[in-house]
């Protein structure tokens, strides 16, 4: 099945909101094997959107439209559709529903085109909106299906997932089930991680294996067919086997796990407690792990220390460690990581500093980073990156790395990465 998603929209054209949607939409129908050739953004304007639809016609089997399904004059997808397809609009009784009850919970009056959200092509399934008040729909029509969804991420993303892809999976596999397993990896790069595993890739049939890559890591998505789950785990899992004897030393988790979720996962295992002194990152380390649900038995605390000032008076570095070494060195990051340990009693501490750019800080170039990690009572131990990217990647990176490096310090000393 080849697929088109179409975005429909003028705010999209004229770069005041990113289409995030296609990208989600890609990602999700990749999971089932099915192949997205084209996308397409087109304005709020009928005609546009007809010549877009006839267009999508002749190279698509699939064609999944996101936006214009609102309750404005502009909002005209559904309207386009039905007249370029000869399909009559109707009420959905339980949409319609839906959406005066949000009314009168809010104690607000529901005018008049807020009841066009109800609307759906007539012969069209219902993709439920428990996110919003615009259903969408699923038709198939001389040979294609025609998916419409909301366009805010927070409606269609899971409209999609939970009730559109599941419909799209069974069509599929004629009921059985199409499974799909992420493994993520980090420090390793995307074009290393394919040479290590190019084998796989080269004699893939079921489940077949897919390398993606996304702020800076790095996953492998594979993707089993079977008649049940049942049947399509054990293939799974020994696909995951045969690639993490390969990669396995990169490989941090699975699915939504991100690298922050996966600290806190083993700090919380072992009864670790932490806490980090940050400069360049100004707070995004600990602000990534707060987002953690229950991470508060874990992290403790933290200061940001900016200028040299706050290193001084506020996490107490000797002022002539700084005059000797600099703001930006191995000896700034480590006495950073002792200072916030032992302020904080935590069992670790992390210090991150650095020149995030675009500027150079003295005679550090841009993108030198050290991050210090103090662990109990040993000796600090330091990491140096020497970045190229612009400034807020350099800091996004930065935290990234400082999750990595101490993932792999304490499995160095003993503790089971979970």
């Amino acid at each position: 099945m080849n697929a088109e998603i179409i975005a429909v929209g003028s705010e999209l054209l004229l770069g005041q909101i990113t289409n995030t949607n296609a990208k989600f939409i890609s990602t999700q129908l990749s999971e089932l094997g099915i192949n997205v050739f084209y996308h397409t953004v087109v304005g709020d304007n009928g005609d546009r959107l007809k010549r877009a639809i006839e267009i999508a016609e002749s190279r698509a089997d699939l064609i999944i439209f996101s936006g214009g399904l609102g309750p404005t004059k502009d909002d005209l997808t559904k309207e386009t559709i039905a007249q370029h397809l000869g399909v009559p609009l109707v009420f959905d009784d339980v949409a319609l529903s839906y959406i005066e009850q949000f009314f009168a919970q809010w104690g607000r009056a529901m005018t008049e085109n807020n009841r066009k959200q109800a609307l759906i092509l007539e012969g069209s399934e219902v993709l439920a909106n428990h996110h919003g008040m615009a259903p969408g729909m699923l038709l198939e029509k001389n040979g294609r299906i025609y998916i419409l969804l909301p366009g805010p991420p927070k409606e269609l993303e899971p409209m999609f997932q939970f009730e559109a892809k599941p419909k799209l999976a069974t069509r599929l596999n004629e009921g059985g089930v199409i499974l799909s397993h992420v493994l993520r990896f980090y420090g390793i790069g995307e074009a290393e991680l394919e040479v290590q595993v190019q084998d796989i890739l080269d004699n893939q049939t079921n489940p077949t294996v897919v390398p993606l890559a996304s702020d800076g890591e790095v996953t492998l998505r594979i993707t089993a067919k079977a008649a049940t789950e049942e049947e399509a785990w054990p293939l799974i899992k020994a696909k995951e086997a045969e690639i993490l004897a390969i990669v396995g030393e990169y490989h941090y988790g699975n699915n939504d796990d991100s690298l922050a979720s996966k600290i806190v996962e083993m700090l919380r295992h072992h009864n670790l407690t932490i806490a980090a002194a940050e400069s360049l990152t100004a707070g995004l380390f600990q602000s990534e792990l707060a987002e953690i649900p229950g991470v508060s038995g874990t992290l403790v605390g933290g200061m940001v220390t900016y200028t040299e000032q706050s290193k001084v008076e506020q996490l107490g570095i000797e002022q002539s460690l700084l005059d000797q070494y600099g703001l930006v060195s191995s000896e700034c990051a480590a006495a950073m990581a002792i200072k916030v340990r032992e302020k904080f009693g935590t069992d670790i501490g992390i210090g991150l500093t650095g020149a995030a750019g675009p500027e150079p800080h003295g005679d550090q170039p841009a993108g030198t980073i050290w991050i210090g990690f103090s662990i109990g009572d040993s000796e600090p131990i330091t990491r140096k990156l020497q970045l190229l990217g612009m400034r807020n990647s350099n800091r996004i990176r930065a935290v990234k790395l400082a999750y990595s490096y101490l993932m792999r310090l304490l499995v160095e000393r003993g503790y089971e990465k979970i």
